[in-house]
């Protein structure tokens, strides 16, 4: 199925090429998405991102330790430190989710020939690959497939939040510790 694409991907010139990645803009809602496209899919308490291949395929990270059925909507995923990269019908892993065609880097980031996604993608099926929600999560994996370079906006307002709250109780025991030491003075 994966060598059908590439060769169906690779047999368009450079002009058809562009052509498909000019309808990939991020700023125009597409309903059907293109090959290369970055596909957002939406779980009750995050984003999980897939990269869209051709003919209702999808390459996306899975939990290693998970069924592939199981590991579609679990939270457990998010945890993970290893994950399995597979190739799934975007029907079967959006399940009752929703989704949407999110090339939301394309204005910053300069996506790769349709054909090269689409190669990176298959050598790496059904290869297990380490997994950090902040550092190597499911949206690094498929920007790094589609720019070359892994980017999570996701990870970022993580890692931001996780800094509010360092930097709040740093202050709150700051705060606490100046008030214990003046109820401590004995004049």
């Amino acid at each position: 199925m994966c060598l059908k694409l590439v060769e169906a991907c690779c047999g368009m010139d450079k002009q058809q090429q562009s052509a498909s990645m000019a309808a990939n803009d991020p700023a125009e809602p597409s309903v059907d998405p293109q090959p290369g496209d970055l596909i957002e899919i939406f779980r009750p308490a995050y984003q999980h991102w897939a990269l869209y291949l051709g003919d209702g395929y999808i390459i996306n990270l899975t939990p290693v330790d998970e069924s592939q059925a199981a590991a579609m909507s679990s939270v457990k995923s998010v945890f993970s430190r290893k994950a399995v990269v597979r190739m799934q019908l975007l029907k079967d892993v959006v399940g009752s989710d929703s989704y949407r065609v999110n090339n939301k880097y394309d204005h910053n980031h300069t996506p790769l020939p349709i054909c090269e996604i689409i190669q990176r993608a298959q050598v790496l099926i059904g290869q297990e690959v380490s997994y950090d929600l902040l550092g190597s999560n499911c949206e690094h994996f498929v920007t790094l497939l589609r720019y070359g370079e892994g980017v999570s906006e996701q990870a970022t307002r993580a890692i931001g939040a996780i800094s509010l709250v360092t930097a709040a109780a740093s202050a709150f025991s700051v705060l606490g510790l100046i008030n214990s030491r003046s109820r401590n003075r004995p004049f």
